[in-house]
């Protein structure tokens, strides 16, 4: 099978014809041209199904993301292309690396995710990406460099604690500095405590967390290969996961197939912005996620006050499914349906966060009724006292004769026997025993019990024709390379 580099290893063309040949062997081609040279509204019109299929069009009449902002955690986001000028704060660069941001290799997963979440056009509006929220900021946390970067190499070399640390900085820093969004087009394939830590704080301050579900294409029980079922941060708790759908609402076959999707979003050529200012047909569960992510800044924008639980529900309940299912979750999401929901939601709660305990429970310290046992004398008092006295020595005089039973009396274990190996004779029920955190010996196999599979090396790749590595490794972004785009504004045979 062709292994399939990063959306980094770009190939420019001039031919649709040298684009499909080159994409024979596996090379990526750029689909398109710069923004300045795309004809009129041709952009906007390539990607008008993503606008219907998600009901924005009729969503924005209420809300376009005003006064919200979105932190996309990604590789990077140039502030400087037209269709985001003006939109982007640039936060922290945590990956440790000092590859320039005019580099470019630098941010090129992270602008396509930011243009599709906030883009607002170029021309006045009216030419380039229009983004779910066009009227929300992106704060840019950069967390992973693209596979091309300069300092790639060095960064997979890092240890996986300091990686995962790096993620729970940057949901840190974005909560604190203000994000009402947090849009997570990323897939680490073993959970965190300090990235979950993160994520409650993050929760804790009203912010929503959105990821994508990953791209590895099985569902959360396969093992056939060695690829990750499932992907974090999309898997914790209080993450909206999100799943891809190509433009027939058919679930894409690379989405991945497990418990964590809650909801579908467009992914199969999603167009976006590159950081060259090209435009680019992205396929993957990110663009997915950062669909979402941008209807999450409409609902943030119109009811602030609305907590991230209330907001995912408002989103979830209205997905257009006939019930759940592990692919695409309750549906594909409907930002209009989401707003009207969020309505309801905000109008069922008013003034929630101010009632005290005494306003719901027995009407303040003035309805609380007398005692009805009135209290105990001196007289009372003492008897009670000489009553547990003689109880507590009939005690002590029990415990000495059954001391001296022998060992006919010596305590009995209960529960499991004790395991071989592991220097203490205390049994351990199954549960509690496979998840405690203690290393097995070799060959040591519970009764009944199956062992996890084996973990896959993190930075072990996929090849696969059609799909860059995501589930077996934590570095990926969740995105496939775009594809050789058919449309109008790509130039034509040279």
């Amino acid at each position: 099978m062709l292994r399939v580099p990063m959306p980094g290893g770009v190939l420019r063309t001039r031919s649709l014809a040298m684009a499909a040949a080159l994409a024979t062997i596996g090379s990526l081609v750029l689909a398109g041209v710069p923004a300045q040279a795309a004809p009129s509204d041709q952009i906007r019109s390539s990607q008008q199904w993503v606008l219907n299929m998600l009901d924005l069009p009729a969503a924005w009449q209420v809300s376009q993301g005003a006064g919200v902002t979105v932190a996309v955690i990604d590789s990077g986001v140039s502030p400087s292309v037209s269709d985001l000028a003006g939109s982007v704060t640039t936060g922290p660069d945590l990956t440790g690396l000092s590859t320039s941001p005019s580099s470019p290799d630098w941010g090129v997963h992270g602008t396509w995710m930011a243009s599709i979440v906030a883009g607002h056009g170029h021309d006045g509006g009216a030419d380039g990406i229009t983004g779910v929220a066009p009227q929300a900021k992106v704060l840019s946390i950069r967390v992973i460099p693209d596979k091309d970067d300069p300092g790639y190499h060095a960064y997979d070399s890092e240890k996986e604690t300091r990686i995962q640390q790096s993620l729970a900085t940057g949901i840190i820093d974005a909560a604190r500095d203000g994000a009402r969004v947090i849009s997570m087009s990323i897939g680490y394939s073993t959970p965190s405590s300090v990235v979950r830590a993160a994520l409650q704080y993050a929760e804790s301050r009203g912010v929503v967390l959105v990821a994508s579900s990953g791209n590895s294409g099985q569902d959360d029980q396969s093992r056939s290969s060695s690829l990750a079922p499932v992907s974090f941060p999309a898997e914790y708790p209080g993450v909206l996961s999100v799943a891809a759908v190509s433009e027939d609402g058919a679930v894409a076959s690379f989405s991945s197939d497990n418990l964590s999707v809650q909801v579908a979003a467009p992914g199969v050529n999603v167009p976006a912005e590159g950081r060259d200012g090209a435009y680019w047909l992205v396929s993957g569960t990110s663009p997915a996620c950062a669909l979402v992510a941008g209807i999450a800044a409409l609902i943030k924008s119109k009811y602030p006050g609305l907590s991230p639980e209330l907001v995912d529900d408002a989103i979830t309940s209205t997905a257009s499914g006939s019930g759940y299912n592990p692919k695409t979750g309750f549906g594909t999401a409907d930002a209009a349906a989401a707003l009207h929901a969020a309505a309801q939601l905000a109008a069922a709660r008013p003034g929630a966060a101010a009632k005290t305990a005494s306003g719901v429970f027995g009407g303040g310290p003035g309805a609380v009724p007398a005692s009805p046992v009135a209290p105990r004398g001196a007289g009372q008092g003492i008897l009670y006292g000489l009553l547990g006295l003689a109880a507590l020595g009939l005690m002590v005089f029990g415990w000495r004769r059954l001391a001296r039973g022998g060992a006919d009396l010596a305590p009995v274990p209960v529960g499991y026997p004790a395991r071989p190996g592991f220097g203490s004779p205390r049994p351990y029920p199954e549960a509690s025993y496979y998840a405690a955190p203690v290393a097995r010996p070799a060959g040591d196999q519970l009764p009944g019990h199956r062992s996890p599979p084996p973990s896959r090396h993190p930075r072990q790749e996929r090849q696969s024709p059609d799909a860059w590595p995501h589930r077996d490794s934590p570095r990926y972004p969740d995105s496939y390379p775009p594809r050789p785009s058919p449309g109008p504004w790509a130039d034509g045979p040279s």
